[in-house]
C-alpha cells in the first residue's frame, strides 16, 4: 500500500517536471514520496512464524 502511494507521488512529480507546472508543490510531492519509500523499506514485512 505505502509503495503504491510512493509510486503515485513520484509519477507524480515526473509528470510535474516534464510539463513544467507545480513548482514547490511538485518537489513537495518527491519528499513525501521518499519517506514513505523509506519507512515502507525500514519497516519491512515481518513474518509470523
Amino acid at each position: 500500500m505505502l509503495l503504491a502511494i510512493a509510486g503515485i507521488l513520484i509519477l507524480l512529480w515526473l509528470m510535474g517536471v516534464v510539463l513544467k507546472v507545480g513548482g514547490g508543490l511538485i518537489h513537495a510531492l518527491l519528499v513525501i514520496a521518499v519517506i514513505v519509500a523509506i519507512f515502507h523499506m525500514v519497516t519491512g514485512r515481518r513474518s509470523a512464524v
